[in-house]
């Protein structure tokens, strides 16, 4: 047996308590579950404090972003650092002490600019977004979309003043092993991925639950109509109707594929 097929049999046999009842049985009892936290109203708030604002005005303003904040289910304030500054000339950076080269954020600005906020509601989490941060998954997209308000704070420059993580900062994110002029980016995606799984963001809430990561595995292929386009079909079991058989379908072929393309998520 390779060891591909190893880890693949492994595996199954970790998860044998939830096959046995359907993967198909499973997503029904969270889609319940979600529509249940759904039904009582809540709504979450995400402050962003930037020196660009600029650069969320495409992506929080339109797709699921646009629809979770048109249904009251998610806030989303950004804020111009640059306004809680005390310099006339709006700067918010100095230079590091020491030897080292680039800018760094200094900590007042920052400091009037999270305490201002603190004063109108309390929040769950202070994040940082930053290169040495926890890798940001979906586990954790989701642990954090059940939370009430957060505040996301966008790295610049060479970073931000160690005074201002140690006291303010509850958590830091990195989105991955690469280095961006800023945390806009980052701030982005942690927004998208956490609003888009809040319950009723999403309109078939099974879509959400389905996706690649939300069992450790990837998605399976999709496919759409035609089922034959240039003699390149559909596979049959897809058009079968049985429900249950696409579902341990498509767990195995996740399975497979995960162990083929990320084999890290199998461990």
């Amino acid at each position: 047996m390779s060891n591909t097929a190893k880890r693949i049999y492994n595996k199954k046999n970790s998860l044998k308590k939830e096959r046995e009842q359907s993967y198909y049985e499973i997503i029904k009892k969270v889609v319940t579950l979600h529509l249940k936290i759904k039904s009582k109203k809540r709504y979450m708030r995400i402050d962003i404090i930037t020196v660009l604002p600029e650069m969320f005005e495409g992506p929080l303003t339109c797709s699921i972003l646009k629809r979770a904040q048109e249904k009251g289910l998610v806030e989303i304030h950004v804020h111009n650092l640059r306004d809680y500054t005390t310099d006339p000339h709006k700067r918010v950076d100095d230079y590091a002490f020491g030897f080292g080269a680039g800018m760094v954020l200094q900590c007042d600005p920052i400091f009037r600019c999270i305490e201002a906020l603190q004063s109108e509601r309390s929040y769950d989490e202070i994040i940082f977004t930053a290169p040495d941060g926890e890798t940001f998954n979906q586990p954790m997209a989701n642990r954090m979309s059940m939370l009430n308000n957060i505040i996301i704070l966008c790295g610049h420059y060479k970073g931000i003043d160690q005074r201002v993580r140690d006291t303010l900062i509850t958590k830091e994110i990195s989105i991955g092993d690469y280095v961006l002029t800023g945390g806009e980016m980052a701030a982005a995606i942690i927004t998208d991925a956490i609003v888009r799984v809040i319950p009723g963001a999403i309109g078939d809430e099974q879509s959400a639950l389905s996706d690649s990561f939300q069992d450790n595995l990837l998605s399976p292929p999709v496919y759409t109509r035609p089922s034959d386009y240039r003699g390149m079909k559909v596979p049959e079991i897809l058009l079968s109707g049985n429900e249950r058989k696409i579902s341990e379908w498509e767990h195995e072929i996740s399975l497979e594929r995960t162990a083929k393309l990320r084999p890290d998520l199998l461990k």
